[in-house]
């Protein structure tokens, strides 16, 4: 008989055993546990007609309907298992910890597997990973107006040996309408509550976790309810970077990317920026005046970023000015300053 895990402790055994997601292709796509690889027990298209005839024609039926598409599988399920799975051991779950991954785990203890399940299924690990984010903890956001250089402060703090969370990197998105930019295709918000859960499982909660100061989206995902609590209950670090160096900063970052998709992403915060700057904005970018165009969308940036501060408070905050450029150097003073307030 297979072992019935909980969440916990099936996450615990999958940092050494393989996970096998036996829900369909569609259903892995929009979120899976990290790593964990899919092997399918029916394709998109067989769940729909099981579950059609489940509807309307009875348990009995869609069962045996399922049989027959699953009868020719077992060869390439071993195959496909031999490939994954260097030991005997499988970790193994479905949707609601129903028939499909029972009849998997049936089918490999023939084989001589060892089957670890998980109760409840995926939909279960769902609700466990979403109430992790509850847990206490040290987090404390770096916030700063755009072009501050906040990514690489904390790109640099976690080569330091700091604890940091990149939502950012994760979202695939750098949160601006510019954010896109040079960047992968972003996941789903699923399968990023997800990722951010697999990072977070890891942090020392008695020691400080660093994340950047986030809206609620970004680009096209959300972050967890439980998690926007979390950064409300949290300390911010507000940086305050001359104009200057912050405009310089965006200059460089973007002048490179393609003309076209700016003039596009630029179009779509006309009625933000106010038509007449948008419009300076546009002719600009055509001219290749990128300190202009910079220096028009951080008027509309740095009003908005302001305004979010308010609609975003936090259990405490500090401020601290930065005039370097050097961002390793502010990357040092923003240690200390939170080693004396901490």
């Amino acid at each position: 008989m297979p072992e019935i895990l909980g969440p916990e402790q099936f996450i615990a055994k999958a940092a050494n055993i393989p996970v096998l997601d036996v829900r369909s292709p569609a259903e892995y796509a929009k979120g899976h546990i990290c790593r964990a690889f899919n092997l399918p027990l029916f394709t998109d298209e067989e769940r729909s007609v099981i579950g059609t005839l489940y509807v309307q024609s009875g348990r009995e039926i869609a069962v045996k309907q399922g049989l027959e598409f699953v009868g020719v599988k077992f060869v390439p399920f071993i195959q496909e298992v031999e490939k994954i799975v260097a030991g005997k051991e499988i970790l193994l779950h479905c949707w609601r910890g129903g028939m499909r991954s029972e009849s998997m785990a049936w089918f490999f203890e023939k084989l001589g597997y060892t089957i670890y399940l998980l109760e409840g299924g995926y939909k279960a690990y769902r609700k466990y990973i979403r109430a992790s984010f509850e847990k206490p903890s040290k987090l404390v956001l770096l916030g700063g107006h755009t072009g501050s250089g906040k990514t690489e402060i904390l790109r640099i703090l976690s080569e330091m040996g700091q604890q940091v969370i990149d939502l950012e990197g994760m979202a695939n998105h750098k949160g601006s309408a510019f954010g896109h930019l040079g960047q992968f295709l972003q996941p789903s918000t699923e399968q990023f509550e997800n990722n951010l859960f697999d990072c977070w499982k890891d942090m020392d909660m008695s020691r400080i976790v660093w994340a950047e100061h986030e809206s609620t989206r970004i680009g096209s995902v959300f972050l967890p309810d439980t998690f926007f609590k979390a950064m409300h209950d949290s300390t911010l670090i507000h940086i305050k970077v001359p104009r200057e160096i912050r405009l310089k900063r965006i200059v460089e970052e973007y002048a490179t990317h393609d003309k076209a998709l700016l003039m596009k992403s630029l179009l779509n915060i006309r009625d933000e920026m106010g038509l007449h700057n948008n419009k300076i904005a546009h002719q600009a970018l055509i001219n290749d005046d990128y300190e202009q165009v910079v220096s028009l969308t951080l008027e509309y940036y740095d009003k908005s970023y302001s305004h979010a501060l308010m609609k975003r408070p936090v259990k405490e905050q500090f401020d601290l000015t930065l005039e370097s450029s050097d961002m390793q150097e502010n990357a040092l003073a923003i240690l200390d300053f939170t080693n004396k307030i901490f």
